[in-house]
């Protein structure tokens, strides 16, 4: 059983369709560097969490939620600190056009954040995703 604590949002990410990839089109304040250095990072493993620390000292409680779950989950997966990349962890928002860290990032598709995570753990869907192909 798993201490979610208080994960929340207004909207499911996973209810809006495909527009992840039309908003990341449209977030042009961000520049190519950082830009290309988040892609390559998204691309360098299946499964990406940018979070606040690492995987075994997360530095925040919604961090933390998503390690325990991913733990249960999956056994392979790369963290991204953002608290030790100002660079990183402002250029994710934009990159994402996601207000909150962390974000999780599933063969290079934007999954969310902790509540989102925590609402498709609970429904079944984020096994499905980490399972899928």
């Amino acid at each position: 059983m798993f201490d979610f604590g208080h994960c929340f949002a207004p909207v499911s990410l996973r209810s809006t369709g495909g527009w992840f990839r039309a908003l990341w089109r449209l977030s042009m304040d961000l520049d190519e560097g950082t830009r290309k250095r988040i892609a390559d990072i998204i691309a360098s493993d299946r499964v990406v969490l940018f979070m606040k620390g690492d995987r075994h000292a997360p530095q925040c409680g919604f961090s933390a939620t998503v390690i325990q779950i991913l733990e249960e989950l999956v056994p392979e997966y790369a963290t991204v600190d953002v608290l030790s990349d100002p660079e990183i962890r402002n250029g994710i928002k934009e990159f994402s056009n996601w207000p909150t860290i962390p974000q999780l990032y599933v063969s290079g598709e934007f999954l969310g954040g902790c509540d989102i995570v925590r609402e498709m753990y609970t429904n079944g869907e984020l096994r499905d995703a980490l399972t899928a192909g």
